[in-house]
């Protein structure tokens, strides 16, 4: 029996793949669950192959998936290649950019870099999300995302990387607190205190959990936000302290009464790096979103 995917079979797997569901990859892909899940099974049943495991909590791939995924991606990047040549003749087709970061990249580093970029490119699409490093790696490495941004805490395996930002980590205090005069503070000084953290689900948030408990210690949050800005008006009004990145602790010191005190922790201080399978094989809006990310940076004051 022959084998025969469409690119809307493949465009659906991508998606799947990428969200971990065959829900959520049905609905970017515009289509009833029912039909999706029809449409996965048939291209198990023409492959003669398992190409995803089901769980209560979402699907995983099987190693003949991941081979699928590593492909599918390929076709995808050679369809976005089409576009980029094609662009000057049909300027209806669009771009499409798959970006992961951590929360430091996310919330504080891209918005000025993606926005200007999306401006100056009405026909590109970047679809952002937040994830932890490690993961991040992983889904590059499988072809899952097209950049990701990680802490260099992490192995990046066969992925090229590029230096793109210093992101330092502080504890946040209200301006009279008893450790606000400190010039430097160890994690471990803390850890016992009423927290103000982000929501759950932030890659912050699990990163500063891990180091609680190698510690053994475990965060004790008073309340979550969404915003380092929410966070730090919390601690303003002595509702806990907070660990943020330096750049959005000094941004609202200037209209609050907070303290920024470095972490002296070898692990808060990182450097944050742009991760890509090959530079060379990167479709030209893609390769032009990288050269954009990677132009100096005034520091921030």
């Amino acid at each position: 029996m022959s084998t025969r995917l469409d690119l809307s079979d493949l465009r659906l797997f991508l998606h799947v793949a990428e969200t971990g569901s065959i829900t959520a990859g049905a609905d970017r892909s515009h289509l009833a669950l029912a039909s999706a899940s029809a449409r996965i099974r048939s291209m198990e049943d023409a492959l003669g192959v398992a190409l995803l495991l089901r769980e209560r909590r979402g699907v995983r791939l099987t190693e003949a998936g991941r081979a699928l995924l590593h492909h599918a991606r390929t076709v995808h990047q050679q369809m976005d290649r089409m576009r980029d040549e094609l662009s000057e003749y049909a300027h209806g087709l669009k771009g499409h950019i798959r970006l992961l970061g951590n929360t430091a990249a996310i919330s504080e580093f891209l918005p000025d870099a993606l926005g200007a970029f999306l401006a100056q490119n009405p026909c590109i699409d970047i679809d952002l999300e937040e994830r932890l490093s490690h993961e991040i790696v992983q889904a590059i490495v499988d072809g899952v995302a097209d950049i990701g941004i990680v802490a260099d805490s992490v192995p990046t395996g066969p992925l090229q990387t590029i230096p793109f930002r210093q992101d330092r980590l502080v504890a946040v205090l209200p301006r009279k607190h008893a450790l606000a005069r400190r010039k430097a503070l160890q994690f471990t000084e803390i850890v016992d205190r009423n927290f103000i953290g982000l929501s759950n689900g932030s890659a912050l948030q699990e990163h500063l959990a891990g180091h609680a408990l190698r510690a053994g210690k475990r965060l004790q949050y008073r309340v979550r936000l969404r915003s380092f800005d929410g966070i730090c008006r919390m601690v303003e009004r002595e509702v806990g302290i907070a660990v943020i990145p330096e750049t959005a602790a000094l941004r609202c010191r200037k209209t609050m009464e907070i303290s920024c005190i470095p972490l002296s922790d070898a692990w808060a201080k990182r450097q944050l790096l742009i991760c890509v399978r090959s530079r060379e094989e990167l479709p030209g809006h893609t390769r032009q979103l990288l050269e954009q990310l990677t132009e100096p940076s005034v520091p921030a004051t």
